[in-house]
């Protein structure tokens, strides 16, 4: 694989507009580029990250429309890259629904949108401290898996949450994903409770590198992101990851050779049996 594949993850701290997201991504991605990466995976929401419904709603927009996406393809194809916004907060197409789609899009070196992916599973929650999210609110959630194709194998899209239903990844590891995207804006509690052991638990059920983008800090709705974007070898070994939660790239060299030693050394995704449910 001509020495293997050279990965950034981006980690922002994402403003509450898509001309302000693109201001703050947008020189993360080029440093990036200029340092050799041929895929570069950005966060969720990375053109927009606000939780207050009003705000949210005031600037909100299509896929097709929206600031940041736009000028992200475009970005893509200048630099040559291979670019996963790894979700956009944009408006659903579904008529009748205020709701956005939690979308994340695989972008071509030439700007083309190679793949789409709804967030399946939306955040509804109340935090033992007193924290409480309600995604389904404003995030209409999707209703299909994604694997997408890439020059360097398939690759399994993913968003935040979803981690914690391991039914997802093994699917996308059946359908051929070598690699798999957990772009994510985890809080800051169950990030440090539960943001690595999770990442790391994919990676080895699934034989797969996770490739895990984050948000991270004291966003201007107030909420608090863990950080800590990592990338996990199909073993489960740690390759790169941050240390903290400010902006920064997290490069990482994956030989994709490590997919299939890992699923010949473990070879649990063969040996499936059907069995009657608990009752």
């Amino acid at each position: 694989m001509d020495g293997g594949l050279d990965i950034a993850l981006i980690q922002t701290r994402t403003p509450a507009t898509a001309e302000a997201a693109l201001a703050h991504v947008e020189p993360l991605i080029r440093q990036a580029a200029a340092q050799g990466a041929r895929f570069i995976l950005t966060p969720e929401g990375t053109n927009l990250l606000e939780q207050r419904r009003d705000h949210r709603l005031a600037v909100l927009a299509g896929e097709d429309e929206d600031v940041a996406v736009i000028s992200l393809r475009r970005l893509a194809a200048e630099l040559g890259v291979w670019l996963l916004i790894g979700s956009a907060i944009v408006r659903s197409e579904r008529s009748g629904d205020d709701r956005a789609a939690n979308r994340s899009l695989l972008i071509d070196p030439n700007g083309g949108v190679a793949a789409r992916y709804d967030k399946l599973h939306v955040f509804d929650v109340d935090l033992p401290n007193g924290e409480t999210y309600r995604e389904s609110a404003g995030v209409r959630p999707g209703d299909g898996a994604a694997v997408a194709e890439t020059p360097w194998g398939r690759l399994g899209l993913s968003v935040c949450y979803d981690i914690r239903f391991p039914h997802l990844y093994r699917q996308l590891a059946k359908a051929g994903a070598r690699m798999i995207a957990v772009p994510a804006a985890f809080t800051a509690p169950t990030g440090e409770a539960h943001w690595e052991v999770l990442l790391r638990a994919r990676a080895i059920e699934t034989g797969a590198f996770i490739l895990a983008p984050a948000q991270g800090g004291l966003h201007e709705d107030c909420r608090r992101t863990w950080g800590r974007s990592t990338v996990v070898s199909p073993w489960g070994e740690v390759l790169a990851r941050a240390d903290h939660d400010e902006p920064c790239i997290v490069t990482a060299k994956l030989d994709m050779e490590a997919v299939e030693k890992a699923r010949q050394a473990i070879p649990s995704l063969l040996h499936d049996r059907e069995f009657a449910p608990a009752r």
